[in-house]
């Protein structure tokens, strides 16, 4: 069904696939002709056609657990007002702390930020912030910047990014996203989904295809093809949103007809263009899929990548869950007793819970395929539960009107408002040992409700809401929507936009400076960040070797975003689920250079000190975490920003799961070491790592540096370090100890 091709092809008349001719021009002048270069080219400041781009976007988005950092760290290094549209929705911290009003603080302080600097506010279970900049924000040529690692509206010809709040800070003070020149894939798309298929099969199996070998990390992802035509707006969202599992930077579709109808229904027909690639266009690599012959698909436990056909888990049940609970005891150990083979009853696969919801499971078309399917049918009065949300008002109010909503309550289906918290464990979160299955984006370890230090895991599979539908019309028993029959009469979305108008504030273009900003007592500023010393000094906090480190595990979801505006209290979670040890340590190592800063040397840093022949005047020290790959998953800053409030000031692993956690660390002042492949890593928590001279090295250009390594055995051994592919800027602000520094500087 999906074919990796590994070398470069070129597209001729955007209908010709050929792997090259001598009559073509070359490769390099060729890519300009995609349609991603266009757009990149045109965002570029340099306005060449270099290998380094800096970028400008059109339109910014935030949620409710970022914006507050992002507008602190922005108001502190000099924000005087937004240069370009920038919309906060409220739909991750929608749910208020219990017995406090944490939340609804957050909440207020945006609409005060919004007044003052001139944005957008979108209030709590209005639209989910992809789904509002669908609607409102997108335009095809465009590019917008989200601090949500899903930003991605390729299939409407609009490119997303997803990154940390430091670089939507650097564009509300003009500044650039700096980026080198990506690679391009031609995702092809053949033939026409079966009955029953929807976008989540298609995105899984793309996922399952491209992860795990990295075939398409950092670049940009093209989709084109004669398959397109015959895919549904919804659709098309569905799969793009989904390529932020597969780690590419980007991803943009040609766009037609449907795509103008989309923007003439949402009042915008001037936001439409057709986007083709030129005569002749040079794709790096690409990816063939073939819509026809897509399956009803399962991600299990703990990854998209992590896919079978239903019909693969029917034929073998106890072979597929077995894997996975094998799976689970490498990860937690005996910190959790994990039984998904319990799931399988007269050799079927019993789910406890289905929810579809978010900026990839609730849109209209995939609620009305699965009120559809069960109509005149019931979930039962059973274990099996099973929840909807609707992805915007606009959304919510079409499915009542044209009974979707009716049949969907009169099956059991219980409707909620527009919210992504059932996709990082804010909400609908399973049961011990439950097996959820969602239409929602990730079912990484320790996301949805997972406390494995308390003996709690809930285990999440991925499925489309198709196959939801029928897994909760058949009791709970996970089934294929390609083997049910049913005839999706419902009308057509229609989008009204009246409720937006009725509450929505858009203040674009028309600040009022005079506005005071409204702080909770939970709205902290950020702790003084100390800038680079000549030598560091580190000592090992955590020392992680499981093949990937997701960013929930850095910081986990869930009951942590009530405390995402304060910085102290935050960090706090750091590591939590993974390493619960790692806060008690960095404390002890921050504290102990508070007490150097103060001129007295604790022992342990002394003795350390003196094994490497350094003094602590020019000498640092600071926490560091190693883990093989780390930073797969959410664009949150805070993965980072909170090793840093620890105290932390370099990571080491032999490569970052994605660009988006490396940028946060540089701009959170965390050094981003890298080991070559072959390097061992044999160290473990309270061994001292001394790099000497980093200062000098970061701003004169170095791209590796000699380490030395003192052991708890009190052997001292060397370490070679890389830290490549850094800007100017970024080394600076390494030097200044972090963006915030890095600007306050240049006042």
């Amino acid at each position: 069904m999906v074919e990796l091709i590994p070398h470069g092809v070129y597209l001729l008349d955007g209908r010709e696939i050929v792997e090259g001719r001598p009559d073509l021009p070359s490769p390099d002048e060729s890519r300009e002709n995609t349609i991603t270069y266009g757009i990149l080219r045109a965002h570029d400041v340099e306005g060449g056609k270099g290998k380094r781009l800096r970028i400008r976007f059109d339109a910014m988005v935030s949620h409710d657990i970022t914006y507050v950092g992002i507008i602190q760290t922005a108001r502190a290094s000099g924000l005087e007002e937004f240069p370009i549209p920038y919309a906060m929705t409220n739909c991750h911290n929608s749910l208020c702390a219990v017995g406090g009003t944490i939340n609804e603080d957050d909440h207020v302080f945006g609409l005060s930020a919004a007044k003052k600097y001139g944005g957008i506010y979108v209030p709590a279970n209005q639209a989910v912030i992809h789904q509002y900049a669908r609607e409102a924000l997108t335009a095809c040529g465009n590019m917008i910047l989200g601090s949500d690692s899903h930003t991605r509206y390729g299939s409407l010809g609009n490119m997303g990014v997803g990154e940390g709040g430091g670089e939507l800070v650097k564009q509300l003070l003009r500044n650039t996203w700096d980026i080198n020149a990506p690679e391009v894939v031609l995702v092809w798309l053949e033939g026409k989904p079966r009955h029953g298929i929807g976008p989540h099969d298609v995105a899984i199996s793309l996922v399952k295809a491209v992860f795990e070998s990295g075939f398409v990390k950092n670049k940009v992802l093209e989709f084109a093809g004669p398959g397109v035509k015959d895919l549904p707006i919804d659709f098309r969202n569905g799969i793009d949103v989904m390529t932020t599992e597969t780690t590419c930077l980007s991803s943009i579709w040609v766009t037609d007809d449907k795509v103008k109808e989309y923007f003439e229904m949402h009042r915008r027909p001037e936001a439409y263009q057709e986007l083709r690639p030129g005569k002749v266009a040079y794709y790096d690599s690409m990816i063939r899929i073939d819509l026809s012959t897509q399956e009803s698909m399962i991600a299990l436990p703990f990854h998209p990548s992590n896919a079978v056909t239903i019909h693969e888990l029917q034929a073998d049940p106890y072979k597929v869950l077995k894997a996975v609970e094998d799976d689970a005891r490498k990860r937690f150990g005996d910190k959790v007793d994990v039984h998904l083979t319990d799931k399988i009853h007269d050799g079927k696969v019993l789910a406890d819970q289905g929810i579809i919801a978010g900026c990839s499971g609730g849109t209209y078309d995939n609620l009305s395929e699965a009120a559809t399917i069960l109509k005149g049918r019931s979930i039962g009065n059973d274990y099996f539960t099973m929840s909807a949300y609707p992805q915007s008002t606009p959304v919510y109010l079409a499915t009542t009107r044209n009974h979707i909503a009716e049949e969907l309550l009169e099956a059991g289906v219980v409707i909620k408002p527009a919210f992504c918290g059932p996709c990082f464990g804010a909400g609908d979160v399973p049961s011990n040992n439950g097996l959820s299955i969602r239409h929602t984006t990730r079912n990484f370890p320790n996301r949805e409700g997972s406390k494995p230090g308390q003996g709690q895991i809930s285990l999440v599979a991925l499925m489309d809401a198709r196959s939801i539908a029928a897994t909760a019309a058949n009791g709970g028993v996970i089934t294929a929507a390609t083997d049910v029959e049913y005839d999706d009469r419902h009308k057509p979305y229609s989008f009204d936009d009246r409720i937006y108008k009725s509450r929505i504030y858009d203040g674009y273009g028309h600040p009022q400076p005079e506005t005071e900003l409204r702080y909770g007592p939970n709205i902290k500023d950020w702790p003084t960040l100390y800038p680079m010393s000549e030598n560091m000094l580190l000592e090992l906090a955590a020392v992680i070797h499981d093949p990937v480190t997701t960013t929930d595990e850095l910081i986990p979801s869930g009951e942590t975003s009530s405390y995402r505006s304060n910085p102290l209290k935050l960090s706090e979670f750091a590591l939590s689920r993974r390493v619960p040890e790692y806060v008690g340590i960095s404390k002890r190592i921050q504290a102990q250079d508070l007490e150097r800063r103060a001129g007295q040397v604790p022992a342990p840093v002394a003795r350390a000190l003196e094994a490497f022949g350094a003094a602590a005047a020019d000498t640092s020290f600071g926490s560091c975490v190693f883990a093989n790959k780390p930073g797969d998953g959410s664009a949150r800053e805070q993965a980072a920003s909170c090793q840093k409030v620890l105290g932390g000031d370099a990571n080491i692993c032999y490569e970052y799961a994605t660009k988006r956690y490396r940028s946060n660390c540089i701009n959170w002042g965390i050094v981003p070491f890298t080991l070559a492949p072959d390097t061992a890593f044999p160290y473990g928590p309270g061994d001292f790592i001394f790099v000497p001279g980093i200062r000098k090295a970061i701003l004169d250009g170095a791209e590796e540096i000699d380490a030395r390594v003192l052991t708890a055995a009190g052997t001292v051994e060397s370490l070679h370090l890389y830290f490549q592919n850094l800007t100017a800027a970024e080394r600076q602000i390494l030097a200044d100890g972090c963006l915030m520094n890095y600007y306050k500087n240049r006042k």
